[in-house]
């Protein structure tokens, strides 16, 4: 009788402990990130765990996540850990993946260089393993104006290759909403990149736009600065920052005063608005534009009007 109520007890003391194991919650000591890679045993992750002040035992942890089943679901990932939890909400978290998201927003028209040192310099790596992910991806040419500038999430341990695989797969999706009538995907990225690249403001891209196809559509030259510069960085890895009458001059592929047509590939990565107002420009007779002192352009039908409207961007500059 005595053996009976002894094992009893036992095992009642043994209940009381798993409880409290697996149901008490435990308060870390302030906010605690705890990465478990991938690959690690679940001895490992029990370790990390309680060592951090997550968990009380590792022991118990394993044992559980052998019981749930649960030990061969268990994620990768860093997990941040601030506000009190139970055994079996580690392990629940764990075994959903529920590790931390982290945020990185790339904005509209940089070129993909520009992209890539952005990404590496937000996610703590090298960009050498960007530019190898995106040779990967795109291969060594057309990797410029590939990418939607938007903000995305990712975890950490960081894999360059899906976060630009993510970006690549939402501009192509864009590109299926936008229906361009007037061209097709490559000299939309193009015309998208100018038009990003010659105005901030989201009510002139289909003018700009509406410039661009209109000069085409007569055999003229685009002579848009942009993609002097564009050339210019291409051509010599940097640009001055300052636009000259000789580089105007000076030939390259992008430079659009000495030749005529688009320039062989975008000049930047354009956003959503840039891609819309290039599939669908405006339906006006503009063929020039010109700083307007405001932040915007004036937009001209004939040399006429144009010329006047220099003028008085000239006279605002001499104002200055």
């Amino acid at each position: 009788m005595r053996l009976k109520l002894l094992l009893l007890l036992l095992l009642a003391a043994f209940v009381a402990f798993a409880a409290v194991e697996v149901w008490l919650p435990v308060q870390p000591e302030g906010v605690v990130e705890v990465h478990i890679p991938a690959g690690v045993s679940g001895r490992e992750i029990g370790r990390r765990l309680k060592d951090t002040g997550v968990i009380r035992s590792a022991l118990a942890f394993r044992i559980l996540s052998k019981i749930s089943g649960k030990a061969a679901r268990l994620q990768s990932g860093y997990y941040r850990f601030e506000s009190a939890a139970s055994l079996w909400q580690v392990l629940e978290r764990m075994n959903n993946g529920d590790a931390i998201f982290y945020r990185v927003t790339v904005p509209e028209g940089l070129r993909t260089d520009e992209v890539l040192a952005l990404l590496a310099k937000e996610t703590g790596t090298k960009i050498s393993v960007w530019n190898s992910a995106l040779r990967k991806l795109l291969g060594d040419a057309g990797v410029e104006g590939r990418l939607l500038p938007e903000t995305y999430t990712y975890r950490k341990p960081v894999r360059p290759e899906i976060i630009l695989a993510d970006m690549i797969k939402a501009q192509k999706l864009f590109m299926k909403t936008v229906s361009p009538d007037w061209l097709d995907i490559k000299n939309l990225r193009i015309v998208a990149s100018i038009v990003e690249k010659e105005t901030a403001k989201d009510e002139e891209r289909p003018w700009v736009a509406a410039v661009i196809r209109n000069r085409l559509d007569k055999h003229m030259a685009l002579q848009m600065d942009p993609t002097v510069i564009y050339g210019l960085w291409k051509e010599d890895g940097m640009f001055s920052g300052n636009l000259h009458r000789v580089d105007m001059k000076r030939d390259t592929p992008w430079n659009t005063y000495t030749r005529k047509g688009l320039p062989p590939t975008p000049i930047c990565n354009p956003g959503k608005a840039s891609l819309l107002a290039a599939a669908h420009p405006a339906q006006v007779d503009y063929l020039y534009f010109v700083a307007d002192g405001t932040g915007g352009h004036a937009f001209a039908s004939d040399l006429k009007q144009h010329a006047e409207n220099v003028r008085r961007w000239l006279k605002i500059e001499r104002n200055r």
